[in-house]
């Protein structure tokens, strides 16, 4: 009974001393000099003075001015002048109202106020509130497992942050760094499902297959794709930033497989779960069959799956499609332009990675599952 309750205890166990070295482990980079003799709050909006503020058609720029009451931080209950700069840019810009809150930089020296910048729109009390609703909503149906999936979910979040983000930083190699985290979450997390059990050996050994798939692949195609690393967002920033060394091909490689990972990891469960429970109703079951039931199970499962892929990386590309059709783009230039051709990797190698995760986990979940203890 002891082995029983460890086997399904353990994990959790496991997973949060884990959770508390990640929440105390520092990454490095929290003392950045920019930030040096600046303080962070949030602030109301009372006045707005809108006269600096040049409209061109859709476009605004100039300098909002505002008075605000700082609700924290050094300076909490004052009320001072803040500024918000207009670039023109409707994707980056902000416009405050009277009563808005926004998340302030103070810039200040002894107790004197030297400046403060608007960053942006106060929101981290409404994402708390959205994530603790979220954490509530999920207890409440899945129960036990729910908190289970908490805790994978933000020990993911932290692995991310506090290791892999520093790692690359720290110029070590993106794939392999990548491959190592991504396994080494596929085990906490899987394992937080089933417990210390055959079924996460079965689980994570197809999760794994489908990892090395798309990772050669993915390392194979964006060289004959000839795509640099340069199409991620803001990633000229960061070599501009002092980070010149970074490989941003090989980054962008292990982005490949690190957003697939989920899918291959779903599949992976959805096909153990399957023949477990065909070994649980039946089982006299042989070898050969569960491994088909398991098969059958992977064939239904990878036909939405791949679709999935689709929708997750195409989803943000939506306004790209529109101005390409409103422009009349021949669509044989769009599938060839270097961000396409970049999303087209993602879905098509991702999608391989899935289709290889079915076969392994069926003849794995045949063997393990239907031997005895």
């Amino acid at each position: 009974m002891k082995k029983l309750n460890f086997r399904n205890s353990g994990p959790v166990i496991v997973s949060f001393i884990l959770f508390a070295i990640l929440l105390l482990m520092p990454t490095g980079y929290e003392g950045a000099v920019i930030y040096k003799g600046t303080d962070r709050c949030a602030a109301r909006v009372v006045e707005v003075n809108n006269n600096n503020i040049i409209d061109t058609g859709l476009v605004r720029s100039g300098e909002q001015d505002c008075k605000l009451e700082l609700l924290g931080g050094k300076f909490k209950g004052s009320v001072t002048d803040g500024y918000n700069i207009l670039n023109g840019s409707l994707e980056s810009d902000k416009i405050f109202n009277i009563g808005d809150k926004a998340l302030v930089v103070i810039s200040y020296q002894d107790n004197k106020i030297l400046s403060v910048n608007m960053i942006d729109h106060y929101r981290i009390n409404m994402e708390m509130i959205l994530a603790a609703a979220f954490a509530i909503f999920l207890i409440v149906v899945a129960g036990k497992t729910g908190i289970r999936a908490i805790l994978s979910f933000v020990i993911t979040v932290l692995m991310l942050w506090k290791v892999l983000i520093p790692a690359y930083l720290n110029g070590y190699n993106p794939v392999l760094v990548g491959l190592i985290i991504t396994t080494f979450l596929t085990v906490i997390i899987i394992s937080l499902v089933y417990g210390f059990d055959k079924r996460t050996i079965t689980a994570v050994s197809g999760s794994v297959t489908g990892l090395l798939v798309t990772a050669v692949l993915g390392i194979i195609f964006t060289n004959q794709f000839k795509i640099h690393g340069a199409i991620m967002a803001y990633s000229e920033s960061l070599l501009y930033s002092g980070y010149s060394n970074l490989n941003l091909t090989q980054i962008f490689m292990a982005s490949i497989f690190i957003g697939s990972s989920g899918a291959v990891m779903d599949l992976a469960v959805d096909i153990t779960s399957a023949v477990n429970e065909v070994i649980e109703k039946k089982p006299e079951i042989s070898v050969k069959d569960a491994i088909i039931s398991g098969m059958n199970v992977g064939r239904a499962a990878m036909g939405t799956m791949t679709t999935t892929l689709l929708l997750a990386y195409s989803g943000g590309y939506v306004a790209s499609l529109m101005v390409f059709m409103a422009q009349g783009t021949p669509i044989d230039n769009i599938v060839n332009y270097k961000y396409v051709s970049s999303e087209i990797l993602h879905t098509i190698v991702g999608s391989f990675g899935l289709v290889s995760v079915a076969p392994l986990t069926a003849v794995c979940a045949g063997i393990l599952l239907t031997k005895k203890d």
